[in-house]
């Protein structure tokens, strides 16, 4: 069996799909994508099919050792994202020729389900108390939401308040025994991060998201140690080597890779498994499309700190398509009491209506995260 075509689609809202063809029929999906990044995310994707047009697809551990080390420079969101799209394909025609779903070639499931979360509130938290009741009273037990706007490295304890009063409104609207992430989304500076993370420790949120930039994780030390609400962080990290330090570190509690992202299936379950060994949980980041999703769900079945899955339905970006739509069969991602049951199809366990694709195709995107600037003229972190 050779790989014969691999062929791109930057479908609304804002998402990239791939699809990687066989001389034997066999067809698989991807999700290579960096959000607002997606045509150059498709040009790298485009430059790995010089490779790997010919080849065996079977090879999928080989395939992305050269997709990663036989190029000079390596790692970063673009090349790991494009190779995240490939390897997922790849195990999705892998599974189809086996006839079987991924995790059972992963070493088979240790769950039957996985609990998932669902978005409230928006990039600038609105109506958020509304918001989680509307998600709790649809069956969901837990939801994230962006705890600010944007903050400056040492901003007014007004706007520490007006934090603390919307987690304190969402808290009042669940109930004790429902989950509350609240994601700093890399808005906030260390010092207002530390006064954060002890103010919102009453309210008991499951965790704090990227409570700082990923590439000032050595201030999750002083955050760690000024809060006991759980510390996770990892979204835009890309390797098992970008997550080694953290994890040695100790002093984050949940990792947050996203398999669109960081390597795809292969590097993640490697990822998903050093956690483990620092008794750390994992909390797959996966704000994107239905392809990205069934990936992470083959994962965590076999993952067993995996405690929650990120998923888009409803999301504030899902405007023009939301993540149903491009599926055959949306019931494979019915939310039963807040957890989703393991898909059982063979590869990815999804079918891709590829008829729509194209239709959606033909209109595309050009989907870039908002601008911010503080009052004072300086860029702010969206």
């Amino acid at each position: 069996m050779k790989i014969i075509n691999m062929e791109c689609f930057i479908v609304p809202p804002r998402w990239l799909f791939l699809k990687i063809e066989t001389d034997n029929g066999l067809v698989g999906w991807g999700e290579p994508v960096v959000e607002g990044r997606a045509h150059t995310v498709k040009a790298a994707v485009e430059e790995l099919s010089d490779y790997l047009i010919g080849k065996d697809p079977m090879r999928i551990e080989d395939h992305w050792q050269v997709m990663y080390r036989a190029g000079f420079y390596r790692g970063g969101p673009i090349l790991m994202s494009a190779i995240a799209g490939i390897d997922q394909a790849l195990w999705d025609i892998k599974g189809k020729y086996y006839q079987t779903p991924i995790y059972e070639l992963l070493g088979g499931a240790c769950r039957d389900s996985v609990r998932v979360y669902s978005w409230i509130g928006g990039d600038r938290p609105v109506d958020v108390a509304i918001g989680a009741k509307e998600k709790a009273e649809a069956g969901f037990t837990a939801v994230k939401m962006n705890a600010t706007e944007e903050l400056q490295y040492i901003d007014s304890f007004k706007k520490m308040d007006e934090v603390i009063e919307r987690v304190a409104k969402v808290r009042e609207a669940v109930g004790d025994d429902f989950g509350i992430g609240i994601d700093f989304h890399g808005r906030v500076h260390k010092p207002m991060a530390k006064y954060l993370a002890k103010e919102l420790e009453p309210y008991r949120p499951m965790f704090l998201e990227e409570p700082v930039l990923p590439e000032n994780n050595e201030a999750l030390r002083e955050i760690a140690h000024a809060t006991t609400i759980p510390i996770a962080t990892g979204e835009r990290m890309f390797s098992r080597w970008d997550f080694k330090k953290l994890l040695s570190d100790g002093y984050v509690d949940i990792i947050q890779p996203d398999l669109s992202h960081a390597g795809g299936i292969t590097e993640c379950k490697k990822i998903f498994a050093m956690a483990e060994a620092y008794d750390v949980a994992v909390a797959p980041h996966c704000p994107l499309g239905p392809i990205a999703l069934a990936a992470c769900l083959q994962v965590d079945a076999t993952a067993h700190n995996v405690f929650i899955q990120e998923q888009s339905l409803g999301i504030h970006y899902n405007e023009e398509s939301d993540l149903l739509d491009y599926l055959e069969d949306s019931s494979v991602f019915e939310y039963k009491a807040g957890s989703v049951a393991n898909l059982s199809e063979p590869g990815l366990g999804i079918k891709i209506n590829e008829d729509y694709v194209k239709q959606k195709e033909k209109i595309g995107h050009k989907w870039r995260n908002p601008v911010w600037r503080h009052k004072d003229g300086t860029i702010a972190e969206w």
